[in-house]
């Protein structure tokens, strides 16, 4: 005989059950009247297709994927070129983007820059749930978009979701901007403006009418102490597109990275300066993150690495010091501090180097982080470089993951690697071997030098500065 099935409780709002009805949910707290009464799961799905079957004639019946039109999907230039980058071309119709980034890094202002040049084409309506739309206009009259006259751009001063949906109604924008998206709320739901509840339902409502109504949304969110986009995770589900304002306290330097999007591809980065008139676009990352550089240093090697689709080349920096401490320090900043300890053990089991005594310091000049594994290659030479006052030509780049064994291996993106050196004026690559049968030529003016483990690598270096000391 089968065991008849349990009455359970269901909290509304997280979805948390509990085999007998309570008057709180223990998990969220957000259950005010108790936990409501569940179906069992058979009776659930049978009551579902009953109340389908009424509605069915009036939806849309499945249809074969022959039978999907295809077309080009249309963008709407936001006249930052970075910008567009991440977006994939542009902001697609009736898209839903969220924007993160640490408070002050220069969200509000780079969409304002967007804002700037869009307002001239179409009707772009701002709600300002953190600042008066007096203040907004003082940012404008700062950033020197005051003379580009965008007379259809419209601030609301407004956090009252029901009514923001209202007036975007009667005005039909193009482009719906919500700034930010903890400050609105539902009024049909008494929890306070930013809790789990209210960002759930209003991103889903804001979801439905940026679809419905084919008006492109962006709204901006607050992130937490880890850099996440605070709230559920279901409000990165929910959007089309998510990205990330990203930069140090006190530097310049911004990147504007895409973590999701529908409509183009995923990881890629847009790099800004901040000025004095706002954001400016850096069009060419790698000759800015190499100005200023003094070449015959040791220690010093220009590496290659690759955010997203775009190669970019930097300065990366190791010192060496002797240290009397039990336990030296190891400290890296623009990558990852355990590939540097991983790296450090390579160079003492493989090249022979003793780094026992030695605090050992990395450093991405720039300010820029680089987590991929092809910057291997170029932190060894460097350690190696520094510690034996090894200078690297200052027309070579390195690039290649190192494994355990000491072995150097293929990296993605290398022939765009190439062309982006040879692009700069270098002329020469060390790397992996290139891959066996048919290959792309080489960039004219470069000359690839291939090494198999870093060892033969830290050899070749040798012989390019013409030492007599070998390493043991």
């Amino acid at each position: 005989m089968a065991k008849k099935d349990q009455e359970s409780y269901r909290c509304p709002a997280c979805g948390y059950r509990s085999p007998k009805w309570m008057g709180f949910c223990p998990a969220c707290h957000e259950a005010p009247e108790g936990l409501v009464p569940e179906e069992t799961p058979g009776g659930r799905v049978d009551r579902y297709v009953r109340e389908g079957e009424g509605r069915a004639a009036n939806s849309n019946p499945a249809i074969s994927i022959q039978d999907v039109a295809v077309g080009e999907t249309p963008r709407t230039s936001t006249g930052l070129s970075e910008f567009d980058r991440v977006l994939g071309g542009g902001i697609v119709p009736g898209s839903f983007i969220l924007l993160g980034g640490d408070p002050g890094i220069g969200k509000s202002t780079l969409v304002l820059q967007m804002v700037s040049h869009l307002a001239r084409e179409m009707t772009v309506l701002i709600v300002c749930g953190e600042e008066s739309p007096e203040q907004i206009r003082m940012r404008f009259d700062r950033l020197e978009v005051r003379k580009k006259n965008p007379v259809r751009l419209f601030l609301l001063a407004e956090t009252d979701l029901s009514i923001v949906l209202s007036e975007a109604s009667r005005l039909s924008p193009d482009l719906l901007i919500v700034d930010s998206i903890q400050t609105v709320f539902l009024p049909e739901w008494t929890q306070s403006a930013g809790s789990v509840i209210q960002l759930r339902e209003t991103a889903a409502t804001l979801l439905e009418f940026a679809k419905r109504s084919r008006v492109s949304t962006l709204v901006i969110g607050h992130v937490t102490k880890d850099g996440t986009i605070a709230g559920p995770r279901v409000l990165e589900h929910l959007v089309d597109t998510v990205l990330y304002l990203e930069g140090e306290r006190g530097q310049p330097l911004r990147v504007l990275r895409t973590a999701k999007n529908r409509f183009g591809p995923t990881q890629e980065v847009g790099i800004f300066e901040m000025e004095e008139t706002g954001l400016s676009e850096v069009v060419n990352p790698s000759a800015f993150f190499l100005e200023g550089r003094e070449a015959g240093r040791p220690g010093s090697v220009v590496i290659c690495g690759m955010e997203g689709s775009r190669p970019i080349l930097v300065e990366l920096q190791a010192l060496a010091a002797s240290t009397s401490l039990p336990m030296p320090r190891r400290v890296s900043q623009g990558v990852s501090s355990n590939r540097l300890a991983l790296l450090t053990a390579v160079l003492v089991r493989k090249v022979g180097i003793d780094l026992s005594g030695m605090d050992l310091y990395l450093n991405v000049v720039g300010g820029v982080d680089l987590e991929e594994t092809a910057l291997d290659l170029g932190i060894a030479m460097s350690i190696v470089s520094n510690v034996r006052d090894l200078v690297l030509p200052p027309d070579w780049v390195v690039v290649g993951e190192v494994g355990l064994a000491g072995e150097v291996r293929r990296v993605p993106g290398l022939y765009d690697r190439m062309a982006e050196a040879a692009r700069l004026g270098f002329g020469h690559m060390i790397g992996p071997p290139l891959p066996s049968g048919k290959s792309r030529a080489h960039p004219k003016g470069l000359v690839y030098h291939p090494v198999t483990d870093v060892r033969t690598a830290m050899g070749f270096l040798e012989k390019v500065r013409g030492k007599k000391e070998a390493i043991p």
